[in-house]
């Protein structure tokens, strides 16, 4: 979703303090778990890749809005568009180009776009890592509002055939950030189950889907405007003779949910407009919950990551925030992540999401440039975004071993999610083509 996020976050005492407990313990519980948890190595990932005749440039996208919305919406949109971040080449599934599109989305389209999108990822995956679908005794798969029955995950048992015996998981309503979500449950079936070979994950948001709203009413439009075709397919194993092959070995899944909150429960919320037509409210209230979950987050995933210098630095400003007795505004704490992190990965929810996040994280262009390129080419994928990102990041030939890597998500409920990465190789940028084959070479570009 498109919201705004503050330029700083105030941390309270207690906050403060329970993070400090936190880093101990945590730093304990770790060492433990590493000496007995396998490790969970990445072999390879691939995003899908839109048809050219999928397309949606501006030009195309305002005359659609024209025909169905009018003349006062239609413009109204548009100037939403100029200003998301998303360039010329991003796309829409093909329902969404007729001229006289159906009423509601149907379940055959759905299924169509489905299709399309996790097949084609996992076939490339396949492609790239030569895998047979019978090793595959984990899958997936995450998807926020299409839920078919079948399930997502036999449609892909059935297509390529896996075993009887897999462990499959469908993961429905749970926001854009629900790709670490699916990291986390297939590196415990992984851990649980040592032999039950490798895991595949796909991360996905199939838009012709009910939840695409039909109507008129401004706010709840917005969202068609910026998300986009994507999905990315994955495979994790647990398997050390799977070392030389993987890129990269997982290190943390980081979740904080809000829902226990009313405010932060109901800040996206699908519901009917007055007319009867689906779709997605986006509360005033976004801005403060995703700063708190941002807070809560950063307490937990801080003493994991940052070295001990920052650490340290950490405890300084809470003894000198403790003995503060100024009626002053309390001062901020916002941790250096270049010093615990190479390569950042965030959610592409829109120009004023990577606005936002780049403010509070005090990050430079150049750290964020990944995550804006993804936008501006693919634009909003909702959970696969931080994948574009990594692609892009592969692409453009930066990735080195021992590199570190922070995919980070926001999503309703409200969540804010993490998963944390290390290279185990050099990865060459013709390996992380995948997607960006064709453009990288063009990027990055002012937007």
């Amino acid at each position: 979703m498109e919201y705004s996020l503050p330029s700083s976050l105030h941390y309270s005492t207690s906050t403060l303090l329970s993070s400090l407990i936190i880093l101990v313990a945590a730093y304990l519980t770790f060492r433990q778990f590493r000496l007995r948890r396998p490790p969970i190595y990445l072999l390879d990932f691939s995003c899908f890749k839109p048809p050219q005749n999928y397309r949606v440039p501006y030009a195309a996208f305002a005359e659609h809005a024209r025909f169905i919305l009018g003349e006062e919406i239609s413009s109204f949109l548009v100037r939403v568009l100029e200003k998301s971040g998303l360039g010329e080449e991003t796309a829409l599934p093909i329902g969404a180009h007729y001229i006289e599109p159906t009423p509601v989305p149907t379940m055959s389209g759905s299924r169509e776009e489905a299709e399309l999108v996790i097949f084609s990822a996992i076939d490339d995956l396949l492609k790239k890592t030569g895998v047979d679908p019978l090793d595959i005794g984990v899958l997936v798969i995450n998807s926020n509002s299409f839920y078919p029955v079948p399930s997502l995950t036999s449609m892909v048992v059935n297509r390529y055939k896996l075993r009887s015996d897999i462990r499959s998981f469908s993961l429905a309503s749970m926001g854009c950030s629900s790709g670490p979500i699916s990291i986390g449950l297939a590196r415990d079936l992984l851990i649980a189950n040592p032999n039950t070979g490798l895991a595949l994950i796909v991360s996905t948001e199939i838009i012709t889907s009910p939840s695409w709203y039909q109507g008129k009413l401004r706010s709840m439009l917005i969202p068609n405007c910026l998300f986009r075709l994507g999905g990315a397919a994955i495979l994790l194993s647990a398997s050390p003779s799977h070392l030389p092959r993987s890129k990269y070995q997982l290190i943390h899944v980081i979740r904080t949910h809000l829902a226990s909150d009313d405010r932060a429960y109901r800040c996206l919320w699908m519901e009917e407009d007055d007319a009867g037509h689906l779709g997605i409210s986006l509360s005033k209230q976004v801005v403060d919950v995703a700063s708190k979950a941002l807070e809560l987050h950063f307490a937990t995933l801080c003493p994991l990551v940052l070295p001990l210098s920052e650490k340290l630095r950490y405890l300084s400003f809470l003894l000198q925030r403790s003995n503060k007795k100024s009626v002053t505004p309390a001062p901020t704490f916002v941790p250096e992540f270049r010093r615990a992190f190479d390569h950042f990965c965030l959610h592409a929810g829109g120009k004023a999401v990577v606005d936002g996040l780049q403010k509070v994280l005090e990050l430079r262009d150049e750290e964020v440039e990944a995550t804006r390129m993804s936008l501006h080419r693919f634009g909003n994928t909702s959970s696969s975004s931080v994948w574009y990102g990594l692609g892009y990041t592969e692409a453009k030939g930066r990735v080195r071993k021992g590199d570190r890597i922070w995919q980070l998500g926001l999503g309703g409920g409200f969540k804010c999610n993490s998963a944390v990465w290390r290279c185990v190789r050099d990865v060459d940028a013709k390996e992380g083509g995948g997607a960006w084959a064709d453009c990288v070479h063009r990027y990055p570009v002012c937007c």
